[in-house]
């Protein structure tokens, strides 16, 4: 839970082409468990470790009045820096540029109200197997942190966009940084999508647009950047280990996101 926090955060800076400096977390509860608070802590400062950026405080506050039994409440937030004209928000992407995909580790930390439902209602056993791999291991997978492989890209390469795909999707989460005029066409067969979302829409019955404006369907960030480019960024990506790979291009129309 902890570096997941810490996941959403910085990621999200990221994309703005910021670095993450510092990271501050919010814990509440009615009564602290001490080995709870342990291992969220633990989490968190992984998650910086994995980021790059330094845990210069929080606040741990005991409320019995508002929180009941195991219930908590966990936040946090993170401050990064960019010089203003390196700022990424897609404005440079032009129609031609190609859409790299960076997988992710499974649902992240969207989509629970729906897998939670889909859980209830199939009646499912967590320790289902999944590729050798439990299923509430599956789901429960940490977030990935992209900050480390993303800035060397950036140091590197002009990129011309980032989107962080979280609650929306792939769907609600590309359209973001793309100017006027542009659309997304990706390739579903060019990436691997994780048994835990074909588990999770067979299950729950989810149509396909709907898997896709929810999950990220093993896709956690994308990146534009000029064609003539895509081969060095996905050696540079490599380099840092991430299995970059070109999922989709960038073309003159206005539907936002086509998954062909």
């Amino acid at each position: 839970m902890g570096i997941d926090l810490v996941a959403m955060c910085v990621n999200d800076v990221i994309v703005q082409g910021a670095e993450p400096l510092f990271f501050l977390d919010y814990f509440a509860t009615g009564k602290l468990d001490v080995g709870v608070g342990e291992r969220l802590i633990a989490g968190i400062v992984e998650g910086c470790v994995q980021a790059g950026c330094a845990l210069v405080g929080g606040e741990t506050a005991e409320m019995p009045g508002m929180y009941h039994g195991e219930d908590y409440d966990l936040a946090g937030f993170c401050v990064g820096i960019v010089e203003k004209d390196a700022i990424i928000d897609g404005s440079a992407t032009r129609a031609g540029d190609v859409v790299l995909g960076l997988p992710s580790s499974g649902p992240h930390s969207n989509g629970f109200s729906l897998i939670r439902k889909i859980l209830q209602v199939a009646g499912a056993d967590l320790k289902t197997p999944l590729d050798g791999v439990s299923l509430i291991d599956r789901l429960m997978a940490p977030t990935r942190i992209y900050v480390k492989p993303v800035l060397r890209l950036i140091a590197q390469l002009p990129v011309r966009g980032l989107s962080h795909i979280t609650g929306g999707g792939l769907l609600e989460n590309i359209p973001r940084v793309l100017p006027d005029g542009l659309e997304v066409v990706l390739e579903r067969k060019s990436w691997r999508r994780e048994a835990v979302f074909d588990w999770l829409q067979r299950q729950g019955q989810v149509a396909d647009a709907e898997m896709y404006r929810v999950f990220n369907c093993g896709i956690g960030m994308t990146v534009h950047l000029a064609a003539g480019d895509a081969d060095r960024a996905i050696h540079i990506l490599r380099e840092m280990g991430e299995e970059a790979l070109v999922i989709g291009e960038v073309r003159a129309g206005s539907r936002g996101v086509v998954i062909a």
